[in-house]
């Protein structure tokens, strides 16, 4: 294990203050800003004088700009996440003025003609021709900057149009970022007895907040319930009183108000600016660059999906809704034949419970985290031959800070850290760094996501010898803290969870891109999802999960009986998860494939967000006693419609076809095969996005993928 005490690269460091944030991102800007001014004044004519010094100082910026952002989600200190939020800001509003300068624009247009044009680079990105200093990855760089401008008004002509949608530009910017904070710093909660939260663990409400005997009248003695899953869920899952659910769900769709406007406001200017460059709507203008390529495709995808799936949530919630007059006659309270929106978390854990045998928690007991995460690691080794060294040692970590200190390579004391190698049949190498951010703390994001920290590529230097630069990638998740008696237990959703957040990891750890543009998981929106989600099936498959867990006090691995009621259970009331995607889908090309502008001027958002849950799940709202339709604000809480996923949301959905036909053609029958593992490792994880994501499939695949797997998996008919 000598060989790897040694990283060829360093780790990156966390050291930023509030004032060297900003001060840092400003520098790259003016940096950046002078090579930028270098290329247009040697106008040259070549890939070499107009691209590569801009790709280098991209490449470059990213092993920092990526951190200075990162602070704004995973810092414990205030200072640090305001100060990281406004480098953001600051980086973002450069990035507009760098892809709205018309002088570097015309370089660039002007090169793409030496070249024959758009269409002949295109085929050079194919493979279908060849150019000498154009290998096909430069090719798609370069018609992606060159779309890209053109995206970002160039292709309107000066005047007030152009100013228009350059003013849009840095006001969504600034909505964006500003909606991101609302969410982090979110940390609201509801005050409940003991007997209010009566059915919710003991581990759970061991750990809320518990009022002041002698502070304000209304909290005293009370617990304070949080908004972040480790408290939401299972209070949902398994609070019997109904009243604390409802007030629970609604409070919970409201926790972040201060972002109604700004939703609002968002989708309006989003539209605006399609409209500026001739489009006719905004979904309209992302999607072309997508998988999916149009809105008539993701809307017959959706909507073909939501016919196959109707019937089938119908049943789903007639059978609960016979469990929940049998439960609510149990504990003596009415029943009004509806199932709303605050019963389903309650009595889909019921069911499982009651016709499976299964009781969740009990489950947990064979899923610690760090002995669950090492199992995970183990997987990863065996089928993509990587070794994952953990450094936790504080002396190692000294000796390996570039500072000599140990805190400056972590931003938190929870931070776990490893090197990441390449086993001897892969060569042996260095791969890069993995970091793992596993429990809540105030003021860190709220859900679970892969940051990537620095990227990796190829780095050239003046004399032409090209060496590899490692990436640095981050899982951040809230799973529940140690107590004193248990350590962190995985309920099987966060095992599967953590799982899919890992397959992000590892899709960053294994790219091999040329350029850090393209690096990992730096693929189309409808496709970065498919790999991790292809993953998650090794969460379902018997050997997997008995080689994932280990029982916290015995250490047995899971027993067989367990394991098969638990495989059992994959596909309970799956019509009605996939509706609730649907929804978030057609919610989604809803506010973005308006059929006008006034369309959405005159749109109750909150109202159409609610409705459409409604009328696809078949969940009831307080609208069904009485209450507006806009009675919650659910799209202000939806970061993924401000944070990449705007006319996109449906790739959860898309990309699933193409996990699942994977999983389906090439690793069902033996999912632990290193083989095909490695083969997908390099034919799949390695060309991030790098090539046209559905060549990748097809070089997988060995044909076009096509959605059997998919509908078969689902149970319905395709």
């Amino acid at each position: 294990m000598d060989k790897y005490k040694n990283p060829p690269q360093d780790p990156p460091t966390f050291i930023g203050t509030k004032e060297s944030i900003v001060t840092d991102a400003k520098a790259i800007c003016d940096s950046t800003r002078a090579i930028l001014d270098k290329v247009v004044a040697e106008s040259g004519s070549t890939f070499g004088t107009v691209m590569d010094p801009q790709i280098k100082d991209e490449n470059e910026v990213a092993l920092s700009s990526n951190i200075l952002g990162f602070y704004q989600y995973v810092s414990a200190d205030a200072d640090l996440r305001a100060a990281s939020t406004e480098a953001t800001q600051v980086m973002a509003d450069f990035g507009i003025e760098c892809s709205t300068r018309e002088d570097v624009f015309n370089v660039v247009d002007a090169l793409v003609k030496t070249y024959g044009g758009s269409d002949a680079i295109k085929k050079i990105e194919a493979g279908e021709a060849t150019k000498t200093d154009l290998d096909p990855e430069s090719a798609r760089l370069l018609a992606r900057e060159h779309k890209g401008y053109i995206k970002y008004g160039l292709g309107l002509p000066a005047g007030p149009a152009r100013d228009r949608f350059k003013e849009i530009k840095q006001r969504l910017s600034t909505l964006g970022i500003e909606f991101a904070k609302n969410l982090n710093e979110e940390n609201g909660g509801l005050w409940f007895t003991r007997e209010e939260l009566k059915g919710v663990p003991e581990d759970v409400l061991g750990t809320l907040e518990v009022g002041a005997a002698d502070g304000d009248a209304e909290t005293a003695g009370k617990l304070k319930l949080s908004f972040k899953y480790t408290d939401l869920f299972p209070a949902l899952k398994f609070a019997a009183n109904p009243d604390t659910r409802r007030k629970i769900f609604i409070a919970n769709e409201n926790k972040c108000n201060n972002n109604v406007d700004k939703f609002r406001e968002t989708v309006l200017l989003r539209d605006e600016a399609a409209r500026i460059l001739g489009y006719p709507n905004h979904a309209s203008l992302v999607l072309e660059d997508k998988m999916a390529k149009d809105c008539k495709t993701v809307d017959d995808f959706l909507g073909d999906l939501r016919k196959r799936l109707t019937a089938g949530g119908v049943t789903e919630i007639k059978h609960l809704l016979e469990l929940k007059k049998a439960d609510t006659k149990e504990l003596g309270l009415p029943f009004d034949d509806n199932y709303y929106l605050w019963d389903h978390r309650y009595y889909d854990r019921l069911m499982i419970e009651k016709e499976y045998s299964i009781d969740e928690n009990k489950i947990a007991e064979y899923f610690p985290l760090r002995k669950t995460v090492g199992g995970m690691l183990k997987i990863f080794e065996e089928l993509f031959g990587f070794i994952f060294v953990e450094i936790g040692d504080a002396a190692e970590r000294d000796r390996i800070s570039p500072t000599g200190k140990a805190e400056d390579i972590v931003w938190h004391e929870d931070v776990i850290l490893f090197s990441v190698w390449d086993d001897a049949s892969e060569g042996d190498g260095f791969v890069g760094y993995l970091y793992l951010d596993l429990h809540p703390r105030p003021g860190k994001y709220g859900h679970a996501a892969n940051f990537n920290l620095q990227p990796g590529f190829l780095r050239v230097s003046e004399d032409g010898n090209a060496t590899r630069r490692y990436p640095a990638t981050a899982l951040v998740c809230n799973f529940s803290k140690p107590t004193p008696t248990k350590p962190s237990l995985l309920k099987h959703d966060e095992v599967v969870t953590l799982f899919h957040e890992l397959g992000h990891g590892i899709h960053d750890l294994a790219g091999r891109t040329k350029f850090a543009r393209f690096h990992g998981t730096s693929t189309v929106r409808d496709f970065v999802e498919a790999p991790s989600q292809m993953l998650e099936n090794w969460c379902w498959s018997p050997p997997q999960i008995k080689a994932l867990s280990s029982h916290y006090e015995s250490n047995e691995p899971i027993p067989d009986d367990l394991i098969t009621k638990l495989v059992s259970t994959k596909h309970v009331n799956d019509a009605l998860f996939n509706l609730r995607q649907l929804h978030f889908g057609i919610f989604d090309m809803a506010v973005h494939a308006p059929t006008s502008h006034e369309s959405i001027e005159t749109m109750d958002i909150s109202s159409v967000y609610n409705d459409l849950r409604a009328e696809l799940s078949g969940f009831k709202g307080p609208e069904a006693q009485g209450e507006p339709s806009s009675w919650g604000n659910g799209q202000a809480c939806f970061g993924h419609l401000m944070g990449g996923y705007d006319a996109g949301y449906y790739g959860y959905l898309y990309s699933q076809v193409y996990s699942t036909d994977m999983f389906y053609t090439v690793f069902r029958e033996n999912p632990m095969d290193g083989k095909e593992g490695r083969r997908y490792r390099h034919t799949v994880l390695e060309k991030g996005g790098s090539q046209d994501e559905m060549r990748t499939l097809e070089q997988f695949l060995g044909r076009k993928p096509n959605g059997d797997a998919f509908y078969k998996d689902l149970g319905i008919t395709a």
